[in-house]
């Protein structure tokens, strides 16, 4: 039986003590690779395509352009690598501009790096990690929201509805596929119909895009500067 291979990981963070800190942890734990660093956005964006990680360590407050923008620019150009937001911010607006931008996860700076290294098994396996703090604003973003618009609207059909139901509460694949009672290769298939006619790329953003037929609440344009 062959060998598991390491997840290979990327840290983009400005802050050399930050970025040494996170490059000893991802040497030092068991199932992860370092495969490179960078200091601004334009690094990141240069060496992203030599290094091919598979998920990148992304902090939010960069000196040439803001993590969200790098965030955007990943993947957009390499839609396959999965982004988690290192910050220090908590503040729900930065949050959804980051899920947006197509960041899978958002963890705060001061959480156990247990739990930042956690992350990375967590969203390669398909999950949404994120700091308790702001798991909480984000459920109460959701309790705040209005009622769900109906599925026909957007042309859902009614498996399909419950399906991205299911996802935007946090459900995995499989937690999908036992609550329906069908396949986890059938959750597959419905997620491709639902991300087609929501014109989303990942489940973050169909998640969010659900919440937005809910109440319209997300701030809409283009994520400003940070």
């Amino acid at each position: 039986m062959a060998a598991k291979k390491n997840i290979r990981v990327m840290v983009v963070e400005d802050d050399a003590g930050v970025r040494h800190s996170l490059e000893l942890l991802l040497q030092s734990t068991a199932g992860l690779e370092w495969n490179g660093s960078a200091g601004t956005v334009s690094d990141a964006l240069r060496l992203v395509p030599e290094a091919r990680p598979e998920v990148v360590l992304l902090d939010i407050n960069l000196p040439d352009a803001s993590g969200i923008e790098c965030a955007a620019a990943i993947k957009k150009r390499w839609p396959n690598t999965q982004i988690v937001m290192i910050t220090v911010y908590d503040d729900t607006e930065k949050v959804f501009q980051a899920l947006r931008a197509g960041a899978s996860g958002y963890i705060l700076k001061r959480a156990a790096p247990k739990k930042i290294m956690d992350a990375i098994h967590e969203v390669v396996a398909g999950g949404v990690p994120m700091s308790n703090e702001i798991a909480r604003k984000v459920l109460n973003f959701f309790h705040q929201a209005a009622a769900p618009a109906k599925a026909e609207e957007i042309n859902l059909t009614p498996r399909e509805n419950e399906v991205l139901t299911l996802l935007a509460t946090g459900g995995s694949n499989k937690e999908i596929a036992a609550r329906l009672s069908v396949t986890a290769e059938a959750v597959s298939f419905h997620l491709r119909h639902i991300y087609s006619k929501l014109h989303v790329r990942s489940r973050t953003e169909a998640a969010l895009k659900f919440q937005e037929m809910r109440g319209g609440l997300l701030p809409g344009g283009p994520s400003p500067r940070i």
